[in-house]
């Protein structure tokens, strides 16, 4: 079952998280706990074995092996934390990834609902089997890629006896020859039945079906989603990668994190001690990391904090169908609401929340920002057409402007969009000519009704 604290961390306190760190089920203590121990045994033995059964000289031997494995575990030789961290943030994006893709009937269900009509028992049967083909589809993906799914509904003949399809349904399934994994076809057969519905008038326009297709076309995306994410995995190198780069870091750790002789005069070995304390922190938190990755490269176990996806299918059923079935056309009276005769209200506070009506409302980062006298003061520019310009540009703007002016006082404007939208063909000029006189006309035109 899924762990959630979500309540407990609800406000941030002193020592909020460290209730979190007894917790049993869950936590890393119970999926590291085994290789903790392997680690521990490994080292006490070679801890004992250098220091009671091996002779002088074999105890100088290992003492250099010991401080030649030591120089890489305390450098970066072995990048655990680039590619430790670079793996996690990978499975975690493809876990919430994975979650996200979950296919969950509530929008399908809501245009079922308002989109099949019906109160007979025609109605009714059209709405609850196509929701059961939904739920049937993603019961038929969950077998495909969930071990608790799978290990409820082993066979076919366990989905038919849990409703989800029946006996005929069965046979037409079994009779479809595919050799990839036929978790579409109940959808299939929810478009089949959604246009057989609209030829019977119970969806009343196109429009309705389209919006059933749509939910339909998302529902089955999300189930195909699934699918491929359990179909392509994150590359086996990188995680065989990953792997031997904390395995072989911690197999040099077994040696050279030893202590030695502090009497030998060995460079940072001022201190004999039978327990390895900071290197087991170490292994805790990179051994840990991994066992993160572990844990959530694939949430459809079994798990502690793998998805629920039995309680999923559950949920799924029963609302579809509470949905569809029960609370169609089921409302309660229309009544005039508490605040029907006061324009201005507010909603009543406990005690315990009154204090927050004390508050002033949040209208924006800016609304109270001070303002100085400049801010305040308004600005009105000359009021001028347009600026005066000198020069040759200046003079041809101006027999442009004057041209234009002379050609709206003599016609009027729909009459000069009408003749500059056609050129004149009576005109003995070449095609060319008129284009280019057409073209004059029209930029005339504008320039004077903008100085107008």
């Amino acid at each position: 079952m899924t762990v959630s604290y979500t309540l407990e961390v609800a406000d941030a306190r002193f020592g909020g998280f460290s209730k979190l760190l007894f917790r049993w089920k869950g936590s890393i203590y119970r999926l590291l706990y085994k290789d903790l121990l392997a680690f521990c045994a490994v080292y006490l033995f070679f801890s004992l074995f250098y220091r009671f059964l091996l002779s002088p000289q074999q105890q100088d031997l290992f003492e250099r092996i010991a401080l030649y494995c030591d120089q890489f575990t305390n450098t970066s030789f072995i990048p655990v934390l680039f590619v430790l961290g670079f793996y996690v943030t990978l499975a975690f994006n493809r876990w919430w990834g994975q979650y996200s893709s979950f296919p969950l009937p509530d929008n399908l269900m809501m245009a079922v609902c308002g989109n099949v009509h019906g109160a007979d028992e025609r109605g009714r049967l059209l709405r609850r089997t196509l929701m059961r083909y939904a739920n049937l589809s993603s019961v038929l993906i969950l077998r495909s890629v969930s071990t608790r799914v799978r290990r409820r509904f082993p066979t076919l003949e366990h989905v038919v006896e849990a409703g989800f399809m029946t006996t005929r349904e069965l046979k037409k399934f079994e009779s479809l020859h595919s050799d990839f994994n036929k978790y579409w076809v109940p959808l299939t057969w929810f478009s089949n039945l959604a246009a057989a519905a609209r030829e019977e008038g119970r969806v009343r326009d196109d429009v309705a079906l389209r919006l059933l297709m749509d939910e339909l076309n998302k529902y089955r995306g999300k189930c195909s989603l699934l699918f491929h994410y359990d179909w392509i995995s994150i590359p086996l190198v990188y995680t065989q990668v990953v792997t031997l780069a904390v395995y072989s870091f911690f197999g040099f750790c077994v040696i050279g994190r030893q202590f030695l002789n502090p009497e030998k005069g060995y460079k940072d070995h001022k201190m004999d001690m039978y327990v390895p304390v900071f290197t087991l922190l170490q292994f805790f938190f990179y051994a840990g990391w991994l066992k993160v990755g572990e844990l959530i490269i694939n949430p459809f176990g079994e798990d502690d904090d793998d998805f629920e996806t039995n309680q999923l299918i559950d949920r799924n059923i029963q609302v579809s169908m509470l949905a569809v079935d029960d609370m169609y056309q089921n409302l309660a009276p229309v009544e005039k609401d508490k605040h029907w005769a006061q324009r201005h209200f507010s909603v009543p506070y406990t005690v315990s929340t009154a204090a927050e009506t004390l508050k002033p409302a949040f209208k924006g980062s800016a609304f109270d920002m001070r303002t100085s006298a400049d801010d305040l003061e308004i600005h009105r520019p000359a009021d001028s057409s347009y600026l005066p310009l000198k020069g040759s540009l200046g003079e041809g703007l101006d027999s442009l402007l004057q041209r234009g002016q002379g050609i709206l006082r003599g016609r009027s404007l729909p009459s000069l969009v009408d003749a500059s939208t056609y050129p004149n063909e009576d005109d003995g000029a070449s095609p060319d000519v008129n284009i280019v006189n057409h073209r004059e006309q029209n930029a005339l035109i504008k320039v004077a009704v903008g100085h107008e």
